[in-house]
């Protein structure tokens, strides 16, 4: 398994952006591998494209150019290390939170976060479930199991006999499939509002503008039950309100 050049410098990642391009790889290519070997932190996929773009004018110089005006004094190696600690402690803490801390100005943290660690901001995968390793062995258990008594029904052991068909249906050989009954339970919450897009309406620039009321989904709500097969709906279970699902339900 390959693992990140954990000690590295910006001209040593340079020469090796700098041997890229001369052999005639694509910036976002060289960006990849540069991340792939140094980290996502050792170079961002803009400032890649802007030493592809001074070599590819003729720039031979790998150090940095004499800055005229007061100096960046906040963006230095200290100051990326200790924003790197806060954010690996704290995932979710704000650029504002980082610069009260370190007492550097905002837009310094901004360039540190982006430009040089290569952050991005990004929200979590909704999952219906977060499965433990048990639940998922159970699930694997389970499918195997169904393989199985399909493959019997069939007097054959080779899978070859279930697939994809061309509508992209799953097929088998028999009818298992067809007598399997699954169910689930949901909430139904009594009075659901139109979203902004199904209240949307065509006009002309010269109408009036059209108002709405905000209306909320209501508290009030039921739990239903439904199962079904491969031919629709055999039940449809509604409990009155205020009451859930259990095992006796069932």
């Amino acid at each position: 398994m390959a693992t990140y050049i954990k000690e590295w410098s910006k001209l040593e990642v340079r020469a090796v952006v700098r041997f890229l391009f001369s052999k005639g790889t694509k910036p976002s290519e060289i960006h990849k591998q540069i991340a792939e070997t140094y980290g996502e932190g050792a170079m961002s996929r803009s400032r890649v494209y802007q030493w592809c773009t001074w070599f590819g004018e003729g720039r031979t110089s790998l150090g940095d150019e004499p800055k005229s005006g007061r100096p960046k004094t906040s963006t230095n190696e200290e100051n990326t290390t200790r924003v790197d600690e806060l954010i690996r402690c704290d995932r979710r803490i704000k650029i504002r939170e980082i610069a009260l801390k370190l007492e550097i100005p905002k837009s310094t943290v901004h360039e540190i976060v982006h430009d040089t660690l290569g952050y991005r901001k990004v929200c979590a995968r909704w999952v219906p479930k977060m499965l433990t390793e048990d639940h998922k062995l159970q699930r694997v258990e389970i499918s195997q199991r169904l393989l199985q008594r399909c493959q019997q029904d069939n007097g054959d052991e080779d899978t070859t006999h279930i697939g994809v068909g061309p509508g992209g249906d799953f097929q088998a050989n028999n009818n298992l499939f067809d007598n399997l009954i699954t169910g689930d339970e949901t909430w139904v919450h009594l009075n659901t509002p139109e979203t902004k897009r199904d209240s949307m309406t065509w006009k002309h620039p010269s109408s009036p503008v059209t108002k709405k009321f905000k209306v909320q989904r209501s508290a009030a709500k039921v739990m239903a039950t439904v199962f079904w097969d491969a031919k629709g709906v055999i039940l449809l279970d509604i409990l009155p309100q205020g009451q859930c699902i259990n095992a006796a339900r069932y």
